[in-house]
């Protein structure tokens, strides 16, 4: 089966723009290679595109060192999809977004781990060194769960930077490729 025929889903909860400026740039990277990119906010789900898809990237924003409510509630909105194990199988990679250098972002990722990993789904991390920790270096939180950006309390026309959203992209791309080599 050729990549040009795979497809990639990301969901996401974004209630301030940052999250869904960084499933943008996930998206373009994805789509880099050829593979069909659905994204949605966790408010418009098409499920149909989900439960269609070779991949499933999840995104949640970091509060109080957990997921946003509403996406925990879309996550329990997945249970009858558990129960036939619908997504069993499927590629999983996850990304987060805080205020804070930290914000206990890890939390996040391993809360969407365990989600996915009771979904039976295969997990992708982030497996890109840290470049530095300037704003403009490539995998600055240093993450390897998942992508891990941050945005300074900022608007989201100036932030996440530049960097965090060229990481953005390169974990976009690295997905994609990877259906690759488990299909």
């Amino acid at each position: 089966m050729s990549l040009s025929a795979k497809s990639l889903a990301i969901v996401y909860h974004s209630p301030y723009g940052h999250t869904a400026k960084v499933a943008s740039f996930i998206a373009q990277g994805a789509e880099k290679t050829g593979v069909l990119v659905s994204v949605m906010d966790i408010e418009h789900i098409d499920w149909d595109a989900l439960d269609q898809a070779d991949a499933i990237i999840f995104g949640s924003p970091t509060y109080m060192g957990s997921v946003t409510g509403p996406f925990k509630m879309f996550m329990d909105s997945t249970s009858r999809r558990w129960k036939n194990r619908d997504w069993q199988g499927k590629l999983a990679a996850a990304f987060t977004n805080s205020g804070g250098l930290s914000g206990d972002k890890l939390s996040v990722l391993q809360q969407i781990n365990i989600f996915a990993m009771q979904h039976g789904m295969l997990w992708s991390g982030l497996p890109l060194m840290p470049t530095g920790i300037k704003p403009t270096d490539l995998n600055r939180m240093a993450g390897y769960l998942g992508l891990m950006t941050q945005s300074d309390n900022a608007p989201v026309d100036i932030t996440p930077p530049s960097g965090d959203l060229e990481t953005a992209q390169w974990f976009g791309e690295y997905v994609a490729l990877l259906l690759r080599r488990v299909n």
